[in-house]
């Protein structure tokens, strides 16, 4: 497979644009270079490693990232709370908070919407899945709930994938009204949750660390709500109350530094997404997605 730039559409514009890839040299030579992938398979993964880079993003010194962190990718700090002066470390900007009102929300609720900032991948049924990527990395619900009555449960349904880059905001939120559970946690590896990653081996998402939380609806069933770890993430951070109700567009919680990513999981003829989602990935490209935005609304 030959290294390509990441492209994903602009949903606000329909415009096709390129991705700025933090670090992006690495991860060509780690997932397309025999040599990289022997060194991402026996240490990069590692916990080690990821824990390691969490606590040196968490130093006073790594403050000094932050301005040029800002600059080369564009974000755009009138949105958050803070100014960049604020923050005593780079972990400590890595999950700012934005300012109220900064992301519109949908609040109709015969509406979905996405629990995060990012690039939007949309399944009607998650066998299709099987079919988006490289053959030979096959996703099964079995093992991504390692749990074989839910993997039941969920058969069939429809799967929403939004990946969070680096320089995205990196706190996660509910997308519809309704009662939470407790948190169910899945250790595992820290591979890079990158589209260059994902493109060679899907299975990253039943192979990393994971957690997930199941958000009992009126209007869409049982949501299943999975936060993924991913290289260099320090950790997952859940900061909603266990077994309460909850309001669409609460914070749910937050990543700790690095790329990360939140899947949906909707039972069976629960959820129409919308269109021009499922359209742009049948065409195999994202969408650039904001929390708070319409994803889908209630199936009739």
């Amino acid at each position: 497979m030959n290294f390509e730039k990441i492209q994903y559409i602009e949903r606000k514009t329909g415009e096709i644009k390129t991705e700025k890839v933090m670090g992006e040299g690495a991860l060509k030579f780690l997932y397309y270079n025999p040599f990289g992938k022997l060194a991402l398979h026996t240490i990069v993964k590692r916990k080690f490693l990821s824990d390691w880079y969490g606590r040196k993003m968490s130093k006073p010194e790594s403050k000094e990232k932050i301005k040029s962190f800002v600059e080369e990718m564009g974000i755009d700090m009138s949105e958050y709370k803070r100014p960049i002066e604020d923050y005593t470390s780079f972990n400590d900007f890595f999950y700012r908070e934005l300012k109220d009102g900064a992301r519109k929300i949908d609040y109709n609720e015969n509406v979905v919407v996405s629990p995060a900032d990012g690039k939007i991948l949309a399944f009607e049924n998650i066998k299709e899945v099987d079919t988006f990527y490289v053959k030979g990395s096959k996703f099964t619900l079995e093992e991504f709930f390692n749990d074989k009555d839910l993997a039941k449960k969920y058969e069939d349904g429809t799967c929403v994938i939004i990946r969070l880059a680096p320089a995205d905001y990196h706190r996660f939120h509910f997308p519809t009204d309704g009662e939470i559970s407790e948190v169910k946690k899945i250790s595992g590896d820290y591979y890079s949750v990158s589209t260059h990653a994902i493109k060679t081996n899907f299975r990253i998402f039943c192979e990393n660390k994971r957690e997930y939380a199941i958000l009992k609806t009126k209007k869409f069933g049982d949501i299943a709500m999975f936060d993924i770890g991913a290289t260099m993430v320090g950790g997952i951070v859940q900061t909603y109350k266990a077994n309460s109700f909850v309001k669409k567009g609460e914070e749910k919680g937050y990543f700790l530094f690095g790329g990360s990513t939140c899947i949906l999981v909707f039972e069976k003829d629960k959820v129409i997404i919308d269109k021009d989602i499922i359209e742009n990935t049948q065409n195999k490209i994202e969408t650039r997605i904001y929390m708070g935005e319409k994803i889908g609304n209630e199936k009739d």
